[in-house]
């Protein structure tokens, strides 16, 4: 084709020279000029074709050259034709020549100006020229707004471009098939779905194009049921769907898992013909993968002769997201050794299924090959190597790959955020977060919520208001980044900013609502917690379940959890797994453990965290025998102890005084199950020994852990003390419980009751001094307690009930019962220090 172009262009062009080059004057014979100027334009628009061959430009170039020799004025349509040639072959500087020389009033020679930098990616400047168009008082006409309203959707300019569209409404080109189609598009990709849909339904033709940019526009909204409705529309119509019509279609499908109409579509595809067009192909795989049917996928992918590199992408991509690792390798290994080189997009959908340091020789065998075949290294590609290595806490390896590979950008920064986070490096996270903005980079929403939990785990709240107000200056305080904001003033301790935080949001998910329900469990107002749960509606799910029975189980409120529990009961939640541990976890805080043994033994699927709600709800009410029990019968069902299994274990050893049973297993967890013991585990040992009255073996396990002991280890120390008496080891814990959390006024308290029982008055008058240099206040302590479905909450020497004298009287008599049996308490030893403080 290209050559039969050619070859006619050199016949004409022929003629029109040795025309040119006659001697007879064209001046005098105007029809034979006007003639001659047409035949001319007629050549340039043959020259006028998208990416011409090199020979073409020239030619075009040498007929310009031939009407400048003799003379012509290149005006009005030779001019424009002229202009087009140069737009259309990338000669830029040419076209800027030939542009000044023309006249401008009319609206051609601008449309190819704005086409031009359109073409060229400059939009601003395209947006520019449009607008000079305007002040030069020419009218553009239906040729100008397709590459105006394109430059506004690259610049994502929608304000604009809706101001534009008033004009082409004022003009009357809103229903131009062209003009129309390109609004349809701009609107459909940038999330205005509504008025994309608002033109179409006004346009009286619609050709397959348009019914695909407004299907693939719904697909990108999220809104996978109205493309299905509109495909049965475009059925409807005389328009016939074309393979990027049910390609878009099956990706509706696959995001709504809706394999009943994939599996109709896949019939209908095989009846059209149209089953065999590879992106028709690769969605339906897609289809069966996300729709967990991995052997249809399979047998589909097996069916295909000669499969392309995309295929292999789907069905490799398709084993991962179903966590089928050693197939994805498998077929890895296969992709491989029939030839068929990995591209980027293969290699990146198949490490995201390395997450495990056990699977890590896979991600370097993966990595290697990319360097011993020059593998492109693109932004996805680094994104992925970097965030496998930190998932397999291999740090150094993640840094590496950052250092050692150009073109980061902001995303491969994001990545770096998010991994150092992950490993518990938050310093590192707001460093890197620091080298982003001093290179100039613009974080964007991603960038901030995953550096937020960095301030959170590092309890950096001026770093947190800092980036909070850069989140609202940028006007991103919206859905994850808002709930991100929350999460970091709650975990910071500023509750009442994490509230505020979460009223101001106009558009709260199920995400956001459970974040602020969590933090208000978190940081000790369960009843608000409760409140919340009251106000969010229909969009709760199994976490806001969770978070809902762990407020009631704080309070405890037994009522209300056995409300929740009747909500979980008629509603799709009760046989989920996490929502019905919690459930168990709330009847035995609230001290119904017949109830909580009841609902972990009608349920139909048991997972290690329910195993370890009912062990730990039988540890917590001291019940040993039937908690080593049920840990039997959980390795019997074949469930694997883990770190929490055993720490409910040790607890309840603990609270029944089995210190060497208790020791027995924590050597177990470590020798038997290769389980590193936590902080947890060793503050419970301690706290074991401590109840023993064993302090000199509880200092010394303190003096032997891995890490640093926090104010939870030596805590337990200072209240082991308390109970035994020994003044010079609670002093030693107090200190450093002082440095670690100077605020808590349980610590000042503990350590001058034990200064008291020892006689030491010069001592409690000192930590009285303290507490008071300090600013601290002793926050007392309640209780509560349920009756006919009313919670009573009590104070030490409360007496604002109205029926506190009664119930005083009834205290004082079972004082009496549990001093008969020989028993004296620590509130007949300290009475008057409870009422001093």
């Amino acid at each position: 084709m290209y050559q039969k172009n050619l070859f006619s262009f050199h016949r004409r062009f022929s003629q029109i020279a040795s025309s040119i080059n006659t001697n007879t004057s064209i001046e005098f014979f105007p029809n034979t000029k006007e003639d001659l100027i047409s035949k001319l334009a007629s050549v340039l628009q043959s020259c006028s074709t998208p990416n011409p061959g090199p020979q073409v430009v020239q030619q075009g170039q040498q007929l310009h050259a031939q009407i400048i020799v003799n003379g012509i004025n290149h005006v009005g349509l030779l001019g424009s034709r002229l202009l087009g040639m140069y737009i259309l072959c990338g000669k830029y500087n040419d076209a800027k020549t030939i542009f000044h020389q023309l006249d401008l009033f009319y609206a051609s020679p601008w449309n190819w100006m704005i086409r031009g930098f359109t073409m060229m990616g400059c939009f601003d400047y395209a947006i520019l020229v449009y607008f000079k168009m305007l002040g030069h008082e020419t009218c553009p006409d239906k040729y100008t707004f397709p590459y105006v309203i394109k430059a506004c959707g690259r610049l994502g300019a929608i304000r604009l471009a809706k101001s534009i569209h008033k004009t082409i409404q004022m003009m009357g080109f809103e229903t131009d098939v062209y003009v129309g189609s390109s609004l349809i598009k701009l609107y459909a990709e940038n999330g205005c779905i509504n008025d994309a849909q608002d033109l179409f339904d006004k346009l009286p033709q619609r050709d397959d194009v348009l019914w695909n940019v407004i299907l693939n526009g719904y697909l990108k909204h999220g809104d996978p049921k109205h493309v299905l409705l509109l495909f049965n529309q475009m059925r409807s119509s005389n328009v016939r769907p074309g393979s990027v019509t049910y390609a878009c279609v099956l990706s509706a499908c696959a995001s709504d898992a809706n394999i009943k109409l994939g599996t109709q579509l896949h019939g209908l595809l095989t009846k059209c013909g149209f089953v065999l067009d590879p992106q028709v192909l690769n969605t339906l795989i897609g289809v069966y993968t996300k729709c967990q049917r991995l052997f249809d996928a399979r047998e589909l992918f097996d069916s295909i002769q000669e499969a392309g590199s995309v295929t292999w992408n789907v069905i490799i991509g398709g084993y991962v997201q179903n966590g089928l690792m050693n197939e994805a390798f498998s077929l890895f290994c296969e992709m491989i050794s029939i030839g068929m080189k990995p591209d980027t997009v293969t290699l990146a959908s198949f490490l995201p299924c390395i997450t495990e340091s056990t699977a890590i020789d896979h991600g370097k065998e993966i990595h290697c090959y990319i360097f011993r075949h020059n593998v492109h290294l693109d932004v996805f590609l680094k994104n992925t190597l970097i965030d496998m290595y930190f998932k397999c806490r291999k740090v150094e390896m993640a840094k590496n790959v950052f250092t050692y590979t150009p073109g980061i950008d902001i995303v491969i920064c994001t990545a770096m955020i998010s991994g150092y986070v992950l490993n518990g490096m938050n310093f590192d996270a707001l460093e890197m977060f620091r080298w982003l903005i001093n290179h100039k980079m613009k974080p964007n929403p991603v960038t901030l919520s995953s550096t937020l939990p960095a301030c959170a785990g590092l309890a950096a709240l001026k770093s947190g208001k800092e980036l909070h107000g850069q989140i609202v200056k940028n006007g991103v305080e919206r859905c994850h980044v808002g709930t991100a904001v929350i999460d970091m003033y709650a975990k910071c301790g500023r509750i009442d900013l994490a509230h505020e935080v979460f009223v101001r949001m106009s558009e709260k998910d199920p995400v956001c609502w459970n974040s602020m329900i969590t933090s208000f469990c978190q940081n000790g107002e369960p009843e608000k917690a409760i409140d919340l749960f009251r106000e969010m509606g229909s969009k709760y799910d199994s976490v806001t379940i969770s978070a809902v029975l762990s407020a009631c189980a704080n309070i405890p409120l037994l009522s209300y959890g056995k409300a929740v529990h009747g909500f979980m009961t008629r509603g799709v939640l009760k046989t989920d797994l996490y929502a019905e541990s919690a459930l168990i976890d709330m009847y035995a805080k609230c001290g119904n453990l017949e109830t909580a043994r009841t609902v972990f033994d009608i349920m139909e699927k048991k997972s290690e965290v329910s195993w370890n709600s009912i062990i730990s709800a039988y540890g917590n009410h001291g019940r040993l025998q039937e908690c080593v029990s049920l840990f039997r019968q959980m390795e019997e069902s074949g469930f694997l102890p883990d770190h929490v299994t055993f720490l409910a274990v040790i607890s309840a050893c603990d609270h029944s005084g089995l210190v060497d049973d208790g020791f027995r297993y924590f050597k177990s967890m470590t020798e038997d199950y290769g389980i590193t013991p936590g902080k947890e585990h060793y503050a419970c040992i301690i706290d074991m020994y401590g109840r023993a009255g064993r302090l000199s073996e509880a200092f010394e396990a303190i003096k032997g852990m891995p890490f640093d002991p926090d104010a939870g280890v030596w805590g337990s120390l200072l209240g082991a003390c308390r109970v035994h008496g020994d003044v010079e080891l609670a002093e030693m814990a107090s200190r450093h419980l002082f440095e670690m959390d100077p605020g808590n006024s349980g610590y000042y308290v503990l350590l001058a009751n034990v200064q008291a029982d020892a006689g030491k008055w010069e001592g409690v008058n000192k930590t009285r001094s303290m507490m008071k240099d300090r600013g601290v206040e002793k926050v007392p302590g309640y209780s509560w307690i349920e009756v006919n479905n009313e919670t009573f909450v009590f104070g030490a020497a409360d007496k604002g009930n109205t029926r506190s004298d009664e119930i005083y009287m009834l205290l004082k008599n079972f004082l009496l019962v549990i001093k008969d049996e020989g028993h004296v308490t620590t509130l007949q030893k300290h009475h008057n220090m409870i009422e001093f403080y």
